[in-house]
């Protein structure tokens, strides 16, 4: 998969932070550009802390990148998808977190009827509400978020760099 972009804190003017002996943790994950028949996607409002997300998460033990996209997909947003195509990965140095992420984004398409997200207690505490909008609106949303976290700037970035790839593939096939 291409790598779209590497974020760490120096893109946001912050001081890297080392802890001698200490390896940041490898986290790999699965996000979705999930269309439904009107071109709107769905798009995560995170409103306790003033940000939009795409739809995705973790990897779990002894599951592949397809499996956990299938079941962020149907947690975050009720609905059941099919996996179109390879969309790129960022690549995200949490320093503060002593995390290095991965993700990795598709395009899906919705199947069948859309249904109601089953969010954990930590995204209800969050305040996560799911939207469908265009793919512009959402990029124009994300664009002016203000993220009042540290985890959510890098968010920010990670989903407008994925969102603009997409919208520059479908650009260019038409």
């Amino acid at each position: 998969m291409k790598l779209l972009k590497t974020i760490s804190n120096k893109d946001f003017d912050l001081p890297v932070v080392k802890e001698e002996g200490r390896m940041p943790r490898i986290r790999e994950a699965a996000r979705a550009v999930l269309m439904d028949n009107d071109y709107k996607i769905a798009l995560l409002f995170v409103s306790k802390k003033d940000y939009h997300k795409l739809p995705g998460g973790g990897l779990e033990e002894d599951e592949n990148i397809s499996q956990a996209l299938e079941r962020e997909i149907l947690e975050e947003t009720g609905c059941k998808a099919e996996v179109m195509t390879e969309i790129g990965e960022v690549e995200e140095n949490r320093e503060n977190f002593l995390l290095n992420q991965k993700s990795y984004c598709f395009s899906a398409k919705l199947i069948g009827e859309k249904g109601e997200p089953d969010f954990t207690d930590s995204e209800k505490d969050e305040g996560f509400i799911l939207k469908w909008v265009s793919v512009e609106e959402a990029i124009k949303l994300i664009h002016e978020d203000k993220p009042s976290d540290y985890q959510g700037r890098f968010i920010q970035v990670r989903d407008l760099t994925l969102l603009k790839e997409f919208q520059r593939q479908i650009e260019l096939n038409g």
